[in-house]
């Protein structure tokens, strides 16, 4: 995993996340994926049926946003492997997409790109 993963994933978002598109895909899946992490967290208190569906919404989210990345002209940073992939989906979802929504940069990207 990266050192500084937040601060890192900070300085490299604004670039990679310009395409209204993929903004666009950002602002329904980061919800979406939240609600399936809380989802498979509750499921062993509101029934084990109910991970299916919360794991089904985070990997539609991810494959969204890995197409949505597609059509960047800046391509994300590679992944150094699988706990790479975790740490920095998390991150993103969690703290760094609603930081970018709540500082402005997603108003100011989804502006510059109409």
């Amino acid at each position: 995993m990266r050192e500084h993963l937040l601060s890192w994933q900070w300085e490299l978002y604004p670039p990679a996340h310009r395409d209204r598109r993929n903004l666009a895909l950002h602002l329904a899946t980061a919800p979406l994926f939240q609600l399936g992490v809380v989802g498979l967290l509750a499921s062993p208190f509101v029934g084990g049926v109910w991970a299916i569906p919360s794991l089904a919404a985070m990997a539609a989210a991810l494959g969204a946003q890995g197409r949505g990345h597609k059509l960047e002209r800046q391509a994300p940073a590679p992944f150094l492997g699988p706990l790479d992939v975790l740490a920095r989906f998390f991150a993103e979802q969690f703290v760094t997409f609603p930081r970018y929504v709540l500082s402005g940069g997603f108003a100011r990207a989804w502006r510059e790109s109409g």
